[in-house]
């Protein structure tokens, strides 16, 4: 099987339908994130390239057929109609590392009704976690303001990829380094770790620990100083890095309790033991919320390592993301749900200064002062640029956050801001809106039966 059989089921059903009903004509689908998650004052556009990669190699085979057929209970023969299906369409798209606000689309695909149908689970997937994960790593570069962040997520991240993954996208908005040994092979960034406790617990004495950890790893060395009396670990590692002369580049590492505190002890013991170079490297548990406070405190931490609640996002986990149908054939269509009303129509967004973003339809003519955010970076089934680099997604990423305001980008009740929507896109929602309601109403008056009433004169219909 392929990844074509990585979809709801729904996505199969409907897609057999079409095919069936002979509604292959283009579909363009907008994905888009309704609505921030609290505490968020922006996103980060990323998972567009796992998407691509996926969409420049889907394609049905004989055991996906299988698959769906064994999904369905129904003979393979029934699903012969998405043998050889293909992604044949287009993409427009905002490149990895912008940021992005609700109400944008992060990505427009047009394609034959079917292709596209069948791609929304994948896609959606790969651009909800990881702008999420994206988002999240974020914020925890502003929360450092300027000290090194590094990604020790893996072991609690969802899976080895979404591990890989948290790597990259980390890497993709300034975190220093992964203790991910593969992603930092594949992608070319530093590999950073230290010690467990399990180390110095195997060893009759902290000390006996840290000296053999010392003539393993020449060069720098990080030691790990909580695994009993965490000021006493200090003590004992300042002796081992003074007598093996081991100061410049190495550290210690605090993964408990009060982290300022004792961040505050570790660096008079090292000081008063003319170890001024040994950095203090903080890590368990933290995320932007403790980094933030760690650094409004003063304490001399040098260096931050997130983990569990950066991998995960722990505090919003998910997107209000969506990946809505917004044309058909040439007709804009859009939906009316409560609370989930969608725009018509295929779009751009223009970033105007301060974020003072205007959706606009694709057809409409540039707004003057405004930069397009979506780039065309798919046609006829295969991609029109290059792959960037992590650091072009990078350098795109520090451009924008430097224009955020401020209020955005603060880490406790940021104010996120508000795209607006043309005149022109307004309008067409409003006509289409009306239509779709009259078409309601009309429907509803047709399926009213006549009720025939016996009166004082005979039957009267009404």
């Amino acid at each position: 099987m392929s990844d074509a059989t990585t979809t709801d089921l729904y996505e199969v059903t409907m897609a057999m339908s079409y095919l069936r009903e002979g509604m292959t004509g283009p579909a363009t689908f907008s994905l888009f994130v309704r609505d921030l998650p609290p505490e968020r004052g922006f996103l980060v556009a990323a998972g567009l390239e796992s998407a691509l990669d996926y969409l420049s190699g889907l394609h049905v085979g004989p055991e996906d057929v299988d698959a769906f057929a064994s999904a369905l209970h129904r003979p393979p023969r029934d699903l012969q109609p998405l043998l050889g299906l293909e992604f044949t369409g287009e993409v427009r798209a905002v490149p990895e590392g912008r940021i992005v606000l609700a109400g944008e689309p992060l990505l427009e695909v047009t394609a034959p009704l079917p292709q596209a149908q069948l791609a929304e689970t994948y896609v959606l997937n790969q651009l909800s976690h990881q702008t999420t994960i994206a988002s999240k790593a974020a914020r925890c570069v502003l929360a450092a303001a300027g000290h090194p962040v590094v990604d020790f997520s893996l072991r609690r991240t969802h899976g080895p990829q979404a591990g890989f993954q948290a790597a990259r996208l980390g890497a993709m908005v300034g975190f220093a380094g992964t203790s991910n040994v593969a992603a930092a092979t594949a992608l070319g960034i530093p590999a950073v770790g230290t010690m467990a406790h399990s180390f110095v617990e195997a060893f009759e004495a902290e000390e006996d620990a840290f000296r053999a950890f010392a003539r393993s790893h020449p060069g720098p060395v990080t030691l790990l100083v909580d695994t009993y009396d965490t000021e006493e670990g200090v003590r004992v590692a300042a002796r081992v890095l003074r007598d093996l002369d081991r100061g410049p580049g190495s550290a210690v590492r605090l993964d408990s309790g009060d982290l300022g505190a004792l961040a505050m002890r570790a660096r008079s013991v090292l000081d008063e033991a003319g170890l001024p170079e040994v950095r203090i490297v903080a890590s368990g548990g933290l995320d932007e919320y403790a980094v933030d406070d760690l650094v409004r405190s003063g304490a001399p931490v040098d260096t931050y390592a997130v983990g569990t609640r950066v991998g995960v996002s722990a505090d919003a986990p998910y997107l209000d993301s969506a990946y809505k149908m917004v044309e058909y054939d040439g007709r804009p269509v859009m939906k009316l749900s409560s609370a989930k009303v969608t725009a018509p129509g295929q779009k751009q967004v223009f970033r105007r200064i301060g974020y003072t973003d205007v959706i606009r339809l694709a057809g409409e003519r540039p707004a003057d002062d405004g930069i397009p955010l979506l780039e065309t970076v798919m046609r006829d089934g295969q991609r029109t640029v290059a792959r960037p680099s992590l650091d072009e997604c990078r350098e795109r990423f520090v451009a924008d956050l430097r224009e955020l305001p401020p209020t955005a980008r603060r880490i406790r009740d940021p104010v996120a801001p508000r795209p607006t929507a043309s005149e022109h896109l307004g309008a067409l929602a409003d006509r289409i809106r009306r239509h779709i309601e009259e078409q309601t109403a009309a429907s509803a008056r047709s399926s009213v039966p006549e009720r025939t009433v016996s009166g004082p004169h005979g039957s009267v219909s009404r």
